[in-house]
């Protein structure tokens, strides 16, 4: 009799360490959902014996907010879309107010967000100014998300002490171009391999529920597989009134809770951070079910244009489940 899927996954990722292929994490994404509890047990399993108990926390701003050129379908920050979100900058006293009360959670990151296609002149000359005044006022990691960079760019930000740049590849490769049409995903894919190249760490994920089929899915997981980010960002997508995807169905919390638990098995040794649309599409009990099925790291608070949950709640979560928030890096 052929091996389960569950038991290949025991053996090839909670003992030997080897993520999940794309066609492999389609067999989970495809089990019924009477074995989700075992998915999610064995996810959890992976995430405990590579990656420890600890929780990393993380807090994010906006620096530059709406106006941007590009035209992501999910992003009411385009300046394509009849989107309620305006142009604006935020001050550097701000930023600096915005990353003292992050540490104050406990989170040990704190990221600078820009709705750009890519930095100019003017938003590097302020990041390298914000990230000087945080580092003076707190001590807390400062990672940023500029969006697509130049060489040239890659090493100013880590000559600046940037500890890790996000950037998303946000879909499978196959279906980038039903999300985007201004930019490809080649030209992503470009500026993560020159932030790994440059010594950062890489923050790199995307958004669930764009249209994409199940295949899809996992051919994505696989494509992360083989990256190997640092960091891997899940967003759910919470449809954005004025965007192409703003009818777009809610991902339903088993697919969800899947999702999560097989991208654990494809990338064992990742930091797998829950970020946008997990409120509305897990709610609270579907929340800590991802804390035991994969996920161990989250942002608190709020998102670059919708709300999350209080940080008081996350934390008290973490509490409840015994997960240690990760302390800061004494060798970043």
């Amino acid at each position: 009799m052929s091996m389960d899927i569950l038991e290949i996954a025991r053996v090839q990722v909670l003992d030997e360490g080897r993520g999940l292929t794309a066609a492999q994490a389609l067999q989970c994404l495809e089990l019924p959902d009477e074995r989700l509890p075992d998915l999610l047990a064995l996810a959890h399993e992976v995430r405990m014996k590579w990656c420890g108990p600890e929780v990393e926390v993380e807090g994010i701003i906006s620096l530059k907010t709406g106006g941007c050129p590009e035209d992501c379908h999910f992003c009411s920050q385009s300046g394509k879309f009849e989107s309620p979100v305006r142009s604006v900058w935020l001050d550097i006293p701000s930023l600096v107010e915005a990353a003292v009360q992050t540490a104050k959670t406990g989170a040990s990151e704190f990221c600078i967000v820009a709705a750009v296609r890519g930095p100019d002149q003017r938003l590097m000359d302020q990041v390298r100014e914000g990230v000087k005044a945080i580092r003076e006022a707190v001590d807390i990691n400062v990672a940023c998300s500029l969006g697509m960079l130049t060489q040239e760019q890659v090493d100013e930000l880590a000559e600046m002490g940037v500890h890790r740049y996000n950037h998303n590849l946000e879909t499978a490769r196959s279906h980038f171009g039903a999300v985007v049409t201004t930019h490809t995903w080649e030209e992503r894919l470009g500026t993560c391999q020159m932030v790994r190249a440059a010594g950062m760490e890489l923050c790199c994920g995307g958004i669930i529920g764009m249209g994409e089929t199940r295949e899809q899915r996992a051919e994505f997981a696989g494509q992360l597989g083989e990256l190997a980010p640092d960091e891997v960002p899940l967003n759910f997508l919470n449809p954005r009134p004025g965007t192409p995807f703003a009818s777009y169905p809610l991902v339903e919390g088993p697919e969800a809770l899947k999702t999560i638990a097989t991208f654990r098995l494809a990338l064992p040794r990742t930091i797998l951070r829950y970020a946008g649309g997990r409120e509305l599409t897990l709610g609270d009990l579907g929340t800590r079910e991802g804390m035991l099925g994969g996920i161990n790291a989250v942002i608190v608070g709020n998102y670059l244009t919708t709300l999350g949950r209080t940080p008081e709640q996350d934390l008290e979560l973490l509490a409840d489940l015994k997960m240690p928030i990760k302390a800061l890096s004494p060798t970043l």
